[in-house]
């Protein structure tokens, strides 16, 4: 494989001058107090109001940090030295400011869902996060089928919002309503109506964003090399997204959902193999996800694979059924496994909040928080029998917690991009997305050992039943396992080791945008996206 390292320039010797200006191959001795004094100073001049500054002693700092995951901020001893809630775009240049003045990194979160905590966590360096929550306004234009989306909002809201406006307009993304709009569409964005509209990033038609010098872009004056990176390369990477314009998509007034659950002793072993042979290839209104997990059996006390096809149809009941009939009869589907909804309420259905008033979309926290670790593969070809009654064998080890795989099927309308239209490589020829999942509620280093030890033993199992050079990865299912960043100064080839299987040959493309549009790497974490000169 060749090195991109040729398009390093002259330019090099004023980037490592400017690296060196900024303190960022040093260790910072600043503390949050400085911080706060430079943080101050700069909105007071503004005439911008300082109580969205929150320091450890504040009590809002700790409801603040809370995440979705709490495996990271347990193992991770670091916490950022302060949390800064802006409202507005010159609230956000200020703490650009203070970071680059003080050699202070900023972390950059919209919603708090990073599996790896890479947005409110640091493993190396003194840190501030940034929480962009309050830039959460939407605006609909249903005319025209966009909307302006701030990326502090969430999906829920995105929805809610939708609702308000039409029952046929809608946006194709993912289920889980307290996902941050930022990080799920600059990331990719799969959700239930993917085979027919494609992800979220495919949806988006322009964008701002805020570079490492305080400016704001849109598509036109960022140029197109920018603008094809933040989506699906992920944003915090290259600059800070305040904002996403995205095409709406027309759904039917009425869809139909189902959720047919069967046992090992329902022949469900069967149905998943043959399930393999159909899921990419049914008719692109059609979506059936697949959830596994291991209980007990109310028929013989034994453990017991469950095997949930939790289904999205993008018409009516009397339409789905024929359908069904012929492209996966041995489900024996009948009508009375399916219910006829509008698209809004299919959200809570999906989400698990049926017979909820719909204003619960507006929620930014789920109730309970876990402890969880999650991977991510890509099948080519179908799992033999004999292979999956080996994942059998995994789940049942890890019955007393809360193991499972989701089987998400490929194929529609997302075969019919190439590899290289967005970073986001994973088109023709995948069948369906992986993501194995495992949460428990104990804390500790102990506790946590023994499921991620789990979770690593099944990912080395699966090696020879999924994609090979490189074994592809969703990047938002970020993963830490499959490599890691040193600090500041990270090659190309050792971001490669994950970058590859995120993004395969496009991860060529984002190192070269990284270079041209951040050539210092003021925006980096963990598995961000190296610049050429910060090596």
């Amino acid at each position: 494989m060749t090195s991109p390292s040729n398009y390093i320039t002259s330019a090099l010797v004023l980037v490592l001058f400017s690296t060196t200006l900024l303190g960022f191959g040093s260790s910072s001795t600043h503390n949050n107090h400085d911080f706060l004094e430079c943080l101050t100073v700069q909105l007071q001049s503004s005439n911008s109001a300082t109580d969205a500054i929150y320091s450890p002693s504040n009590a809002t700092y700790a409801s603040l940090l809370l995440t979705q995951n709490l495996r990271p901020g347990s193992t991770t001893p670091n916490k950022p030295l302060l949390i800064f809630t802006p409202f507005y775009d010159h609230e956000i240049r200020a703490a650009i400011h203070c970071s680059k003045k003080l050699g202070l990194q900023i972390r950059v979160r919209s919603g708090g869902h990073d599996y790896e905590g890479l947005s409110s966590t640091s493993r190396n360096n003194p840190f501030v996060v940034v929480d962009l929550r309050n830039l959460r306004t939407v605006t609909i234009s249903a005319d025209e089928k966009t909307a302006w989306v701030q990326v502090g909002a969430t999906l829920g809201q995105l929805y809610h919002t939708l609702a308000q406006k039409s029952r046929t307009l809608a946006f194709t993304a993912g289920v889980c309503p307290t996902v941050g709009v930022g990080g799920h569409f600059s990331g990719g964005g799969y959700g239930m109506m993917s085979r027919k509209h494609a992800i979220a990033a495919d949806n988006v038609v322009d964008a701002k964003v805020m570079n490492a010098d305080g400016k704001i872009f849109d598509r036109r004056s960022m140029g197109e090399d920018l603008f094809w990176a933040i989506r699906g390369g992920g944003g915090t990477s290259f600059g800070i997204v305040l904002a996403f314009k995205v095409n709406l998509v027309t759904v039917p007034e009425t869809v139909t959902v189902f959720n047919v659950t069967r046992t090992s002793e329902q022949n469900a072993t069967q149905l998943v193999h043959r399930w393999q042979y159909i899921a990419d290839k049914v008719d692109e209104n059609l979506l059936l996800r697949l959830f596994l997990r291991s209980v007990t059996s109310p028929v013989t006390g034994n453990r017991t694979v469950i095997a949930s096809f939790t289904t999205l149809y993008l018409g009516g009941v009397h339409d789905l059924l024929p359908l069904m009939k012929q492209q996966f009869p041995e489900l024996g589907l009948v009508e009375k496994d399916c219910t006829e909804m509008s698209w809004i309420e299919s959200i809570l259905f999906f989400a698990g909040l049926q017979n909820q008033p719909l204003d619960i979309l507006l929620n930014r926290t789920t109730p309970s928080t876990v402890f969880f670790k999650g991977k991510s593969d890509y099948v080519t070809e179908p799992i033999p029998v004999d292979g999956l009654q080996g994942i059998w064998r995994f789940l049942h080890e890890e019955a007393e917690n809360r193991a499972e795989l989701q089987f998400s099927p490929y194929g529609g309308v997302l075969s019919s991009f190439s590899e290289s239209e967005t970073p986001f490589p994973h088109r023709s020829g995948n069948i369906f997305m992986i993501h194995y999942g495992v949460m428990w509620d104990s804390q500790g280093n102990q506790e946590a050992e023994k499921h991620v030890s789990w979770m690593r033993r099944l990912y080395g199992y699966m090696a020879a039943y999924v994609s090979k050079s490189p074994r592809a990865a969703y990047f938002n299912y970020r993963d830490l396992d499959l490599g890691i960043n040193n600090s500041g100064n990270t090659s190309y080839e050792q971001a490669s080791v994950w970058g590859l299987k995120y993004f395969k040959n496009n991860f060529k493309r984002l190192v070269r945008v990284k270079t041209k549009v951040d050539p210092t790497n003021f925006f980096r974490n963990e598995q961000s996206v190296p610049s050429l000169y910060s090596s």
